[in-house]
């Protein structure tokens, strides 16, 4: 199939969309461990305070989600060989895997020293981590116009996507002991360190194992000011950009204060590991069935729907009491298989809207598209995180002592009813989405015939 061909009767073998998948399996490697211990590792073992965290978090984090627009708008210009998106896989696995372990080294510094070097580390680290995950992320647009395949090709990513997270959870306390022999720092430093490596092999069998199949008009020339315009045209953009923002600020609230949760407020502390891999787990299974839901249901209404059931198992979390540890480990297995179900759906949708775009305006920006979505995700990625060391100081939490009653009941309101409020916040944004299937496929159409039409 020539490169720039919008058919929609193409279909991916299965090869192809693992391929994709272990992209993102690499990026889960560095991104899960930044959500699940990064908080835990600069408050209890670097030493900096979590109301210093939380606003570091916020700062880098703004700051790295300015540069998505820029990187979505150089991947959309760049022309090789290897196709637009691809070649970045390539390019920069190797810096991506270096700053990893930079972040996760703790040299004996100062105590605004540590600030300092925490906050240069983390930027470096968010900025290498835009850069590769922007033009991956875009790639999994073009690899196929057809809507059902792209639920497919999703779902594979984040199942392998998960599949790293999985490691993260399962290994990384184990790892970290085995390494460090006593010495968590270093233990970190290392385990961070094997996990980069293969991540760096897995971005590489990316790149060799996928191919880009949509192409942008070989005719536009587009600044990026009237990109930006043009962006501004497509509703269904903008609905998603806000679904985003309250998605994820209230799953990265609940996923760092985890390890709190378990630790201070169950009283279990060695069920850490478990915990968070049976979330996990949830995560994955949920991922591997979004296709078989989505075949039969409307995208939109499964997407609203399991927003408002994700909701529920939060809220239903606050009346959970330390002593009932097994029932809060079932109820964040669920927590994680409902909303991780939605998330391929939610990534199909960013490619339907840069079809609606394409349709509506004639140009077709997919990495402005992307990066502008995952703007207001690592917005929430942000806020999600900062709000997670303001409440901890908020309740006045001390690291690596026994809580008060005041510090429990915090971690827990924080842990279940405040992520509540997210989703359902996500599920009256995308009530106003108007993508449904049949539109999406009707845009499909229409494009290919267009571009039929022009020889295109």
């Amino acid at each position: 199939m020539p490169a720039n061909t919008m058919s929609t009767s193409g279909r991916l073998s299965k090869k192809e969309k693992i391929a994709y998948g272990l992209g993102d399996t690499a990026s889960n490697i560095v991104f899960q461990t930044v959500m699940l211990f990064l908080t835990f590792f600069y408050t209890d073992i670097f030493g900096i305070s979590p109301a210093v965290v939380g606003t570091m978090f916020l700062v880098v984090r703004i700051i790295d989600a300015v540069t998505d627009p820029l990187m979505g708008v150089l991947a959309d210009k760049t022309q090789t060989r290897y196709g637009q998106y691809r070649p970045y896989l390539l390019w920069l696995a190797i810096p991506f895997a270096f700053f990893s372990v930079l972040a996760f080294t703790t040299p004996d510094l100062s105590e605004q020293g540590k600030v300092i070097y925490a906050f240069i580390s983390y930027t470096f680290l968010m900025l290498a981590y835009t850069a590769i995950n922007i033009p991956y992320s875009a790639l999994g647009g073009v690899l196929t116009a057809n809507p059902a395949e792209r639920v497919s090709v999703q779902s594979y990513r984040f199942v392998f996507g998960m599949l790293g997270g999985l490691l993260v959870t399962a290994l990384t306390i184990p790892l970290v002991s085995f390494f460090g022999q006593g010495d968590q720092a270093k233990g970190y430093q290392l385990t961070i360190a094997a996990m980069s490596v293969l991540g760096m092999v897995l971005f590489f069998l990316c790149f060799l194992g996928t191919k880009e199949r949509i192409s942008t008009p070989v005719d536009q020339r587009i600044s990026f000011g009237s990109s930006l315009r043009q962006l501004w045209l497509n509703e269904p953009w903008r609905i998603l950009c806000l679904a985003a923002l309250f998605l994820l600020t209230g799953m990265v609230l609940r996923t760092t204060l985890a390890i709190y949760y378990v630790k201070y407020y169950l009283m279990q502390e060695d069920l850490i590991t478990w915990f968070v891999t049976i979330g996990m787990i949830g995560n994955i299974l949920g991922c591997a069935c979004a296709q078989f839901v989505s075949n039969r249901l409307d995208k939109v209404h499964a997407y609203i729907a399991l927003q408002c059931i994700a909701a529920a198992i939060c809220a239903v979390s606050f009346f959970i009491g330390p002593e009932q540890w097994l029932l809060a480990c079932v109820l964040y297995f669920f927590w994680g298989f409902f909303l991780q179900m939605a998330t391929p759906m939610l990534w199909a949708k960013m490619a339907d809207t840069v079809d609606y775009g394409h349709w509506k305006t004639g140009v077709r920006i997919t990495g402005l598209v992307y990066s502008s979505i995952i703007f207001f995700i690592k917005l929430g990625l942000a806020l999600g995180g900062a709000l997670a060391g303001w409440l901890l100081a908020f309740y006045q939490y001390q690291p690596a002592v026994e809580q008060t009653a005041e510090a429990k009941q915090g971690i827990l309101l924080s842990f279940t009813l405040y992520p509540a409020i997210g989703s359902v916040l996500v599920a009256i944004v995308m009530s106003r989405y108007i993508l449904t299937q049949s539109r999406v496929q009707s845009i499909a159409n229409e494009l290919a015939e267009r571009a039929e039409a022009t020889g295109r």
